[in-house]
């Protein structure tokens, strides 16, 4: 078990659509991780943006992008993540995929699809909230339209970080700024937000603001509207003191997902 964990948050721009040129975009940036980082987060869609278009951009598990991220894997000796577009069983899946050095994956189908843009029309929702476990961290992955729903988050687990990802556009950022701070305070627990930069094919603007967030809703690393990668360590003492000390999860309601 970690006792410390070395986060790597790669916020960049993304070309619309177009899987090999954001893949040589992040070999590039990927390169500058430090080896001592244990989990690299990319954001939502980073093959294509978030394209309500899937039928030619689609890939298989076993398509380029997930052998692409395997190798990085193992060749940084770090698990990577970040969420695609999916192709199985003749449906199409918001996924995100957590990949291990040893090349094993662990996946999580976005539950909460962003109507407004026809997500719900093309992709199918996520069944169930998926727990992923490593280096002794429990770790709560969600995507972008997820962070607008706290039920389906909340901590009942007792995970140590929850991990969103996203293409949050720059009229709504001041809601992802508050909510991923929520999410934080609420669940006591580490909260990640990785979003995108740049103007996607729809001309949305994306501004950044990936951001990391302690137990209590302290803000300890951030990005503003720049292409850059944001490091941080996470502490299980940060968590296991202030549990101990404000103990309000044992206050909390228990709650059954259908």
């Amino acid at each position: 078990m970690k006792e410390n964990l070395h986060i790597a948050i790669i916020q960049t721009h993304l070309v619309w659509e177009n899987a090999t040129a954001n893949r040589a975009n992040l070999d590039i940036l990927l390169e500058q991780v430090s080896d001592e980082v244990h989990i690299v987060i990319l954001p939502e869609m980073f093959t294509t943006g978030f394209s309500m278009n899937p039928e030619p951009l689609a890939e298989s598990m076993n398509g380029h992008t997930v052998v692409w991220l395997k190798k990085w894997a193992q060749q940084k000796n770090t698990a990577i993540c970040g969420s695609i577009i999916i192709t199985e069983n003749q449906k199409y899946y918001n996924r995100f995929l957590f990949v291990k050095p040893n090349g094993e994956i662990d996946c999580y189908d976005k539950r909460h699809r962003f109507m407004m843009a026809g997500e719900g029309e093309l992709y199918t929702a996520g069944e169930h909230p998926v727990l992923i476990e490593y280096k002794g961290w429990k770790l709560f992955p969600q995507i972008c339209y997820d962070l607008r729903f706290p039920v389906f988050a909340r901590n009942t687990v007792d995970y140590d970080v929850v991990i969103y990802v996203a293409n949050w556009p720059k009229p709504r950022v001041a809601a992802w700024d508050a909510l991923l701070k929520a999410r934080a305070i609420e669940n006591m627990s580490y909260a990640i937000g990785v979003n995108r930069i740049g103007l996607d094919g729809n001309g949305l603007e994306y501004v950044g603001h990936s951001g990391i967030y302690n137990v209590l809703g302290d803000e300890i690393a951030f990005a503003k509207a720049e292409e850059k990668i944001i490091t941080a360590t996470l502490s299980k003492e940060h968590i296991t003191t202030t549990r101990q000390k404000l103990p309000f999860l044992d206050d909390r309601d228990l709650f059954t997902l259908g």
